[in-house]
């Protein structure tokens, strides 16, 4: 096992993390369909509301 300096290592930390590609695509997606989710959810629950008037 060779010894990599830190500055090494986080060279090659970033240069991984470029070539991953599709992370930020991903997270945006994720981050839509959970508000999309919650947003379904609300709509939907909000018709079954008791009017105590």
């Amino acid at each position: 096992m060779e010894h990599n300096p830190a500055a090494d290592w986080l060279t090659q930390a970033a240069s991984a993390a470029e070539q991953q590609g599709a992370g930020n695509l991903l997270r945006v997606v994720l981050i839509v369909m959970v508000v999309g989710c919650v947003l379904t959810a609300w709509f939907l629950l909000r018709g079954y509301r008791r009017k105590d008037d």
